[in-house]
């Protein structure tokens, strides 16, 4: 790994965790802890996906060349992510968000980056899966923001719901799926063949959890009352 990647990486773990810190303490201080690091999430996402978009060579194949050497800038846009998910990592344990599908979803994805930057190789496929997988977060994250801001189980609420959902599946039991073929038939390295595997499985077994989620919200009945009458929050 080059040392400007390195370095890219110590700087981005410190910037990332200036910036929640300064939402924590200044800008959002009346939110919650999870408040706070979802958005730091968001922008992350958002940022990801950008940069990601802005280093394809070729959009009529965004996922070529395959199996290739890595150019610096394939290699700079995963270093701010490869930073960003170790930031990440150390906050949620600190918070609520750490359960064992995050924590296997962070291990693999830092694997993998890890891997490829020393690798130097594979940059193509790398951060078309970056783009896959970031670009149903804000959503996610948005979801949740909502909810500590009143709106949960609001029609605006439901609609963050259903369109995290709908990206969510097209990105990851579509396009994801798709990306895991290119990689492992190309002549990339075993780890990354591993690690792409290894999220898309993670990938699956998130997207039975979300069918069962819009499942349920779909289903969802308010409460009413005995004449009939609905009653949201205690108010008729």
């Amino acid at each position: 790994m080059e040392d400007s990647i390195k370095n890219m990486i110590v700087v981005g773990v410190i910037s990332w965790s200036t910036a929640f810190l300064v939402s924590r303490r200044i800008l959002l201080k009346k939110r919650s802890y999870d408040f706070s690091n979802r958005v730091i999430s968001t922008i992350h996402a958002i940022l990801a996906v950008t940069l990601a978009s802005i280093s394809v060579q070729d959009w009529k194949c965004p996922m070529c060349p395959v199996a290739s050497k890595s150019s610096l800038k394939q290699m700079e846009v995963l270093a701010v992510s490869l930073s960003y998910l170790i930031y990440d990592l150390v906050c949620c344990l600190f918070g609520e968000r750490m359960n064992m599908d995050t924590t296997i979803h962070h291990l693999v994805s830092i694997v993998g980056i890890g891997a490829g930057l020393c690798y130097q190789k594979s940059g193509s496929e790398m951060v078309a899966c970056l783009w896959i997988t970031e670009m149903s977060s804000p959503f996610l994250h948005l979801r949740e923001l909502l909810k500590e801001l009143g709106y949960k189980d609001t029609p605006l609420n439901l609609a963050a719901d259903l369109l995290f959902a709908a990206i969510f599946t097209f990105a990851r039991m579509v396009a994801g799926p798709y990306l895991t073929y290119v990689t492992v038939s190309a002549n990339n390295p075993f780890l990354i063949k591993a690690m792409a595997s290894g999220l898309q499985l993670v990938s699956a077994f998130w997207f039975f959890k979300i069918l069962r989620m819009v499942k349920y919200k779909l289903t969802k009945k308010r409460p009413t009352s005995i004449n009939g009458t609905k009653h949201v929050n205690g108010v008729k």
